[in-house]
């Protein structure tokens, strides 16, 4: 876990709202006008922040959300797509580079990501989802991998790394070849939304499960998600060997001792970390 004495600044973004509470940090993205299109700006402070939680040892789980009808719609057109147009090869990669560092920032952060989506789910905002832990979708979310509907590989920024690891090869290459819209049903059945739920109930079933999971083991929990990414280089038997290193390990910290405390004494684990 991180060291206090090094603990990082609390986040003050201006692309969007972050607020913490309850050992959860609450980001909204907030352009309700622009359906959350993402800017050069909240690329980069999304990163930073996603970075900076690392070292926030009060944080123990991020719920990301968006204001207004959609969850994000994907870059934004006039501020990112028309430049992009003008830009030279050197200013195109610099820019692919960032959105991958953002995906990348996330599977990072040694805790859980909890996304509540609605509305619009689309292009970069759709792999901003498939990078978080757990997905909850509003019903009438439209889920979109559109970067082939604009001439670009549906291969941006993690998605055919992250995707077919969630929803297996064959869908992923249907919904990233064709980059059709997919519904709420459909996206619940590939397994990409972990529920589908009343619009009205959204905010609270999120809120549920980020505060599940800030309840639990913070050091088990960041070895799980970093377990979940290495592990799919590995072949099986060096698998075995990492998770038998790793579960050796935790089998010295507190946590597995409240664990077995609270099955002898029937009640909830208390894990302080």
């Amino acid at each position: 876990m991180p060291d206090a004495r090094a603990e990082s600044a609390l986040p003050s973004p201006s692309a969007f709202l972050y607020e913490e509470s309850d050992a959860i940090a609450r980001i909204t993205l907030n352009r309700p006008d622009r359906r959350n299109a993402l800017t050069l700006e909240t690329y980069r402070q999304l990163t930073d922040t996603f970075k900076a939680l690392g070292g926030r040892s009060q944080v123990r789980a991020v719920l990301l959300s968006g204001a207004g009808e959609g969850f994000c719609s994907g870059g934004d057109h006039e501020a990112i797509i028309k430049p992009l147009l003008q830009a030279s090869p050197e200013e195109r990669l610099a820019f692919t580079r960032m959105t991958c560092e953002l995906i990348g920032s996330i599977r990072a952060l040694p805790k859980p990501v909890v996304a509540a989506l609605h509305g619009a789910v689309v292009g970069a905002g759709a792999v901003i989802a498939a990078a978080c832990d757990i997905r909850v979708a509003a019903r009438g979310t439209r889920l979109g991998f559109v970067f082939t509907k604009v001439g670009l590989s549906g291969a941006d920024m993690g998605a055919a790394w992250l995707l077919p690891r969630i929803v297996g090869l064959g869908v992923a290459t249907q919904w990233l070849m064709t980059g059709d819209l997919i519904g709420d049903e459909e996206a619940h059945r590939a397994g990409f939304h972990h529920e589908v739920i009343e619009p009205g109930q959204l905010e609270k079933r999120a809120r549920f499960w980020a505060e599940k999971l800030a309840r639990g083991p913070a050091r088990a929990l960041a070895v799980t998600k970093e377990m979940l990414d290495r592990e799919c280089a590995m072949p099986l038997d060096e698998a075995l060997a990492a998770e038998a290193s790793v579960q050796a390990e935790l089998m010295s910290e507190p946590a597995f001792a409240e664990g077995y405390r609270a099955f002898r004494e029937k009640r909830e684990p208390r894990f302080a970390e």
